[in-house]
């Protein structure tokens, strides 16, 4: 699996991924303590909200011009939102407007990029699983390690370190990009030259309309997607969506901003082990073991809200990013594998859509929900809505029954 492609590919990803991993924590204290946790959520939300309205044509241009390019050219137009923040921090109170306007643009970037990165695995190794939870051990690493620098960057220099270092990630990743080089077949796939519906040079033209209806009916054609994706709107509602807003408000007003921080990078922690969990297993029915375990991902809104103790927050942190990881990888290599690679990206930028669409709204709500219940409470019913989705992933024939690509029937899951 580590030939040249793979580890560009992976450096580009692990690089840029901990920058990221750093922006949650740099939103959540820096941008809370100007303007509130509504400022947080509503940043947050113009984030999700842009990436979610943009993410399908993100998908349709990944096909017609190559997965590739359009990350690269993402990865610059992050450079610059990620730049202008830090110069914007680094001179004292930015504007609001400014906040906004940068996540926007941000959002956007990430609508062009992600559809591709998703693409690209089957495109650069062999073993899209393997692949898959060796990035997902990459992410949960920075996770680790990236909230844990924010908190102390903000504590000692404020939030333009941060922002600063996000865009240089950003500029890594696109070098490490467009160095890659494809073999021949899977170049013509990236560059939307292959068959099965990619465009052709014959096709140059091709109405945007029908680059989306395609993508749509292949998404709606597996009952196993849209079902998932339908829950993951109401997980994204009720519990991804306002998880950082309430929660960073509580454990930083009780426990200080350091301990949100720590908290996070236990998150991280948690996300390795559920990585290396899924290097190891290969269970037939990947999203059945998949929902089994986001089972446990219910203790980490539970112990927020309970105002338990750091070791128990900790430990339900390691737990939450545990199960989520290994969801993750079980859902992104269900997709890659039973998908056709001419339309891979138009129907990861469908998935991801519907799957971040409910987020936007859980963020932007996350506020105003505090006037009706108090943050401990609304994290209660998030925990009760996980609960309830791991109930209804396993209730669904679709999803319960769908083996992963290559098993023969009988094969123990």
């Amino acid at each position: 699996m580590w030939d040249r492609r793979f580890t560009l590919y992976f450096a580009a990803r692990t690089v840029s991924l901990f920058g990221d991993a750093m922006m949650p924590v740099a939103a959540a204290l820096a941008v809370g303590a100007l303007y509130g946790i509504s400022g947080v959520g509503i940043v947050l939300g113009t984030w999700t909200g842009t990436f979610v309205l943009l993410v399908l044509f993100g998908g349709v241009f990944a096909d017609r011009f190559g997965a590739r390019r359009m990350m690269v050219g993402a990865d610059l137009v992050r450079v610059l939102t990620q730049g202008v923040l830090a110069a914007a921090f680094f001179a004292g109170r930015p504007p609001f407007w400014l906040l906004v306007a940068m996540a926007a643009l941000a959002g956007a970037a990430v609508a062009m990029f992600l559809p591709g990165a998703n693409g690209m695995v089957p495109l650069v190794a062999a073993e899209p699983q393997r692949a898959n939870a060796t990035l997902k051990v990459a992410d949960a690493l920075a996770h680790l390690l990236g909230p844990a620098l924010a908190g102390l960057l903000i504590a000692l220099t404020g939030a333009g370190a941060v922002y600063a270092i996000d865009a240089g990630t950003f500029l890594l990743s696109a070098l490490c990009l467009a160095l890659i080089r494809l073999a021949p077949a899977a170049a013509d796939t990236d560059t939307g030259t292959g068959t099965e519906g990619a465009i052709t040079a014959a096709s140059p033209v091709r109405s945007l309309r029908r680059d989306l209806r395609q993508g749509w009916h292949e998404f709606r054609s597996r009952t196993w997607m849209w079902a998932v994706i339908l829950i993951w709107v109401a997980y994204g509602v009720l519990l991804f969506g306002p998880l950082v807003p309430l929660s960073s408000a509580l454990i930083g007003a009780r426990l200080g901003p350091d301990a949100y921080g720590l908290a996070v990078s236990f998150l991280g922690a948690g996300t390795v082990l559920g990585g290396l969990l899924a290097l190891r297993l290969r269970p037939a029915r990947p999203l059945a073991a998949g929902a089994v375990a986001m089972a446990l991902h219910t203790v980490l809104p539970l112990c927020v809200a309970l105002d338990s103790g750091l070791p128990v927050l900790l430990a339900g942190h390691v737990l939450g990013g545990g199960a989520l990881a290994f969801w993750s990888v079980m859902w992104a290599t269900s997709v890659q594998t039973h998908t056709p690679p001419a339309v891979l990206n138009r129907v990861s930028a469908y998935e991801l859509a519907g799957s971040v669409s409910g987020i936007a709204l859980g963020q932007i709500l996350a506020g105003p929900a505090t006037a009706l219940a108090s943050p401990g409470r609304l994290l209660l019913v998030s925990a009760g809505t996980c609960l309830a989705g791991c109930a209804a992933l396993l209730a669904i024939p679709a999803i319960r029954s769908l083996r992963r690509a290559g098993a023969a029937p009988g094969v123990p899951g």
